[in-house]
């Protein structure tokens, strides 16, 4: 009966902080984004123009459009005219007449509609116009929709209550990153700051809610944000000894444009993409090697400091291959089509290298491949200070008569 008590009190410990963590992450969440919106207009588009989910009805008529490019021979495009049903909006369950165009200035042109077919369409406030709506893309959300709740389905059969939490981390985190960061950097505000406090919001959150309150966390936390910080530190280094601009792609003239008087900083969101796109591998690094530990030093009778890190050092090593890949892999499959365009039209290997486009990429997997080398010792240095605290001290005496003359090269460590 004794020890009941202790195992309700840990739990009703837990479960406190697990809420606790809950509350607080939704009241950080809700006041990031109230302050990072304000007098922000977010998703207004264009003016004018209104998207609308339709559903295709049928095909009233297709007519050839021809094109004079400035050659002998004009180029053809086509006009289907079609009638659609409206599914959201004011103007829902209206039967609407819509225009899909195609032309030779589009490369790879949509498929033609059909009857039956879910679409978005673009409603025009534009008298010159013979069609109010224009067809601008296919609904994808829907089936992404249920791709997620696959996705979400699976993790909860696969883990539990665990699965579940790894869902609200997840929901938290986007939020964090679209509701609050996106914001920020749309304001003006300070990119360094605000991608920093969401990426040590995140790696807290996360770790409080699926994990809890309890060493492995804060070895794991520990470690991963000092990797973080450090990853971070490297990126300002290289950012400046590279002289880099941030101009490494068409959609960075757009971002400077947004706003004139007060252009966001370039080189910021380089810093941003590279800290945020690295604390997922270095978050997961660090815990994998805090919940090895942990479970070590708990099936060991005695475990000394010197054991834990040495132990951490040799599972980090077998990790870090594996991990340094994933990262690199990501960053390479993320930009393929940036990285095909530039070998096929650049003239050579020293100027395809220096393009600033190629250098930051390589920068993004080297920079978080850095901090993931980092996590593995800081990671192991604080899950041997930690865990070594629990030792079980009528064991030691026993542990050291049993191994000294088998296993000198430990005893003499932790002697």
């Amino acid at each position: 009966m004794s020890n009941i008590k202790p195992v309700k009190s840990l739990l009703s410990k837990n479960t406190l902080i697990y809420i606790i963590t809950i509350v607080v992450s939704i009241v950080l969440l809700v006041l990031g984004n109230k302050i990072t919106t304000r007098n922000l207009s977010l998703l207004k588009g264009m003016e004018g123009v209104t998207a609308e989910k339709a559903q295709v009805i049928k095909i009233i008529k297709i007519k050839s459009v021809q094109y004079n490019l400035g050659g002998e021979d004009l180029e053809e495009g086509k006009e289907i005219v079609f009638s659609a049903e409206i599914l959201s909006g004011e103007h829902k369950s209206q039967q609407v007449t819509a225009v899909q165009t195609t032309d030779p200035f589009t490369g790879i042109p949509l498929k033609y509609v059909e009857a039956g077919d879910k679409v978005v369409l673009y409603r025009l406030d534009n008298q010159d116009s013979e069609y109010d709506y224009v067809l601008g893309e296919y609904l994808r959300t829907n089936l992404l929709i249920v791709l997620s709740i696959v996705f979400f389905l699976l993790l909860i059969l696969f883990g539990r209550f665990k699965g579940f939490n790894t869902i609200l981390s997840l929901i938290f985190t986007g939020i964090a990153i679209f509701a609050v960061f996106i914001p920020a950097v749309l304001q003006g505000f300070n990119i360094y700051f605000w991608s920093i406090i969401t990426c040590v919001f995140i790696i807290i959150m996360s770790l409080l809610i699926i994990y809890g309150a309890n060493k492995k966390s804060l070895a794991a936390g520990i470690g991963c944000i000092v990797g973080i910080l450090i990853s971070g530190i490297l990126t300002l280094i290289m950012n400046k000894a590279l002289h880099l601009t941030g101009l490494v792609n068409e959609e960075s003239l757009y971002i400077i444009r947004m706003n004139s008087q007060n252009p966001i900083d370039l080189k910021a969101i380089i810093f941003a993409a590279i800290i945020i796109g690295a604390v997922g591998a270095i978050m997961d690094m660090s815990m994998s090697l805090a919940s090895a530990l942990s479970e070590l030093h708990e099936k060991l009778e005695y475990s000394p400091f010197t054991l834990l890190v040495k132990s951490g050092m040799a599972i980090g090593r077998d990790m870090m291959g594996t991990m340094t890949n994933t990262l690199i892999l990501a960053y390479i499959g993320s930009s393929l089509s940036a990285v095909l365009l530039l070998v096929s039209y650049n003239s050579s290997l020293l100027e395809l290298l220096n393009k600033e486009i190629i250098v930051v990429e390589v920068l993004q997997a080297l920079v978080g491949s850095i901090g993931i080398l980092f996590t593995i010792p800081l990671t192991s240095v604080v899950c041997g200070y930690l865990y070594s605290e629990r030792v079980k001290s009528e064991s030691k005496k026993d542990f050291l008569e049993e191994y000294s003359n088998s296993n000198d090269e430990y005893t003499d460590g932790w002697k």
